[in-house]
């Protein structure tokens, strides 16, 4: 299904969430929105104002831990003119600018003490007074707040007041994580991944390799949607064959191409298996290179060499491991990407012989 704002997803738990959003859109009161960091909060909370009566009304969101408490405080509540130094002129605070509408307090979570004391107020009366000002004001908005934070363990602790929490959660909508989401994770890749194409100037998605659509499923995704948007851009712009499905994700773009991914890896885990004798699998007897370093004709392919030893290196780990890859990849100290990239290298079965 896709929703107004492109919240796609076709999984139980996203239907779960949405359907929670809508039958809240109807009734004005404050709502708290939780999930992990990319996750969808900002489009879930503009769901739930283009759903309401307020549609045709403002939909203002602030980052609250985006600024000092000072600014922040100004740019909910505004200022009057000479409030402070700088202050020349009146500020329309974003409760104003919301008047009617919604306003989005996004990490809520990191709002001080005295801005929450002054947002209990608002909530409760709809009253304020602009920074600097003498004069009372009153709004109509519809406060929706989001956070990754536990706001229930904040309040125990006293850093978040628990009458604010009280009042502002009214209902509390979970976002889930794309870890949740079945199957919305290729759903999603393959959406982005025509956007990506067509910025490209390509003339088509050329579609993922079997390998690349197992490494998506198998990749838990701790940065949600967001990241999963950054690793198909990233691996399509680097890709740059629109003729050819893509096999390799660059899921982490700080992993260095040029780190020590065969000798030194296989030694450490092969000195920890010696060290363990007591785990339930010993390390494999590995191929070592040969003595003999004169070649036909007294030529050595060096290149040949070392990828023959990286090769059986590579047998040796899986056999060990039953061919479990994330288990292979572990043993080895690879990441599962640069194991994933050997074992396209050297062509090599990742299934257990029979």
């Amino acid at each position: 299904m896709t929703t107004p704002n492109n919240m796609l997803g076709e999984s139980a738990a996203l239907a779960t969430a949405l359907d929670h959003l809508s039958q809240l859109a109807s009734i004005q009161r404050p709502v708290l929105v939780l999930g992990e960091r990319g996750t969808g909060k900002e489009l879930a909370a503009e769901r739930l104002h283009y759903l309401s009566s307020r549609w045709d009304a403002p939909f203002i969101k602030v980052n609250c831990a985006s600024m000092a408490e000072t600014l922040l405080e100004s740019e909910l509540f505004g200022h009057e003119a000479g409030a402070f130094t700088g202050a020349s002129k009146l500020h329309v605070g974003r409760f104003e600018r919301a008047d009617g509408g919604t306003l989005l307090l996004d990490e809520i979570g990191t709002m001080s003490p005295r801005l929450q004391e002054k947002l209990l107020r608002l909530i409760e009366y709809g009253e304020f007074e602009r920074v600097g000002g003498q004069r009372t004001l009153r709004v109509d908005v519809r406060v929706v707040g989001s956070t990754n934070a536990d706001l229930r363990a904040m309040a125990a602790a006293q850093s978040f007041r628990a009458d604010l929490l009280d009042r502002l959660s009214f209902d509390v909508v979970h976002m889930p994580a794309l870890r949740h989401r079945d199957d919305d994770v290729f759903l999603l890749a393959r959406h982005f991944a025509v956007e990506m194409s067509a910025e490209l100037s390509w003339e088509k998605f050329p579609g993922f390799t079997p390998s690349a659509m197992h490494s998506l499923s198998e990749y838990a995704w701790p940065g949600n949607v967001r990241e999963l948007k950054n690793v198909i851009e990233r691996s399509l712009h680097r890709w740059a064959d629109q003729d050819t499905a893509v096999a390799t994700l660059v899921i982490d773009p700080f992993e260095s191409p040029w780190s020590d991914t065969l000798t030194q890896p296989m030694t450490a885990a092969v000195d920890r298996s010696a060290e363990t004798p007591s785990a339930s699998k010993a390390a494999p007897e590995l191929a070592t290179p040969g003595q003999e370093i004169h070649g036909e004709e007294g030529l050595i392919n060096i290149r040949e060499r070392v990828d023959a030893y990286e090769r059986s290196l590579l047998v040796a780990a899986l056999e060990n491991q039953d061919f479990n890859q994330r288990r292979t990849a572990e043993f080895l100290e690879l990441s599962y990407d640069q194991l994933r990239g050997l074992v396209r290298k050297h062509r090599l079965s990742t299934r257990r012989r029979k």
